[in-house]
């Protein structure tokens, strides 16, 4: 990741291995995009968190998930020993993950975006209040910053007219996300027990 970060051009070099492994650290990554982006078996060790990216990721469909007990080295082990035998089907759960993510909407992105920054709201104990050296920014300010080439970029860009309000959320539907919960949840059960039985 440091050569990616100095040198975009080599994101390549990460998606040399058939299998990729994903393991959150303390807190989220931004890693998981480019790991799925490769179109290889991904294994992704039991996740804690969960973005706009993870949560729309299906077990057994866009990657195959790893357990971290009892035997974290056994559950990485069978997932290979898996994906040899079964190198079509673990091909194709690769690919249908790097589908998933080059066909990420922008509005999925927004909508994660204002709902966190709606429940971080119901965090805060104080008002935010704008520094007296604050200058509103409008699409004119804007040009004034830009360089030849943003300038370009912000004038030849389009709005188009969206079907809901700015900063507006549909009301969760608890009955789907209890679904898709539960249904994520039985995917990864049905992977423990073949672990278990080892069963390739």
């Amino acid at each position: 990741w440091v050569l990616i970060k100095r040198d975009a051009q080599q994101i390549h070099l990460c998606c040399l291995c058939r299998y990729k492994i994903y393991a959150e650290g303390f807190a989220w990554s931004v890693s998981l995009k480019y790991i799925v982006s490769c179109g290889f078996l991904t294994l992704i060790i039991a996740p804690q968190y969960e973005d706009f990216l993870s949560r729309g990721l299906v077990p057994r469909l866009n990657y195959w998930p790893v357990s971290l007990s009892p035997d974290l080295c056994r559950s990485i082990k069978f997932a290979v020993d898996w994906g040899n035998a079964n190198p079509s089907v673990a091909e194709a759960i690769g690919k249908r993950g790097q589908d998933f993510m080059e066909n990420m909407s922008m509005d999925r992105v927004y909508e994660y975006m204002i709902h966190l920054i709606k429940e971080y709201l119901k965090l805060q104990d104080f008002k935010p209040s704008p520094p007296s050296s604050a200058q509103e920014v409008c699409m004119e300010s804007l040009l004034c910053f830009a360089d030849s080439k943003e300038r370009d970029l912000l004038e030849s860009s389009t709005a188009s007219p969206s079907a809901s309000l700015p900063c507006s959320l549909p009301p969760a539907n608890m009955d789907i996300i209890k679904n898709w919960i539960q249904k994520k949840s039985r995917i990864i059960s049905d992977v423990q027990q073949l672990e278990n039985n080892e069963h390739v």
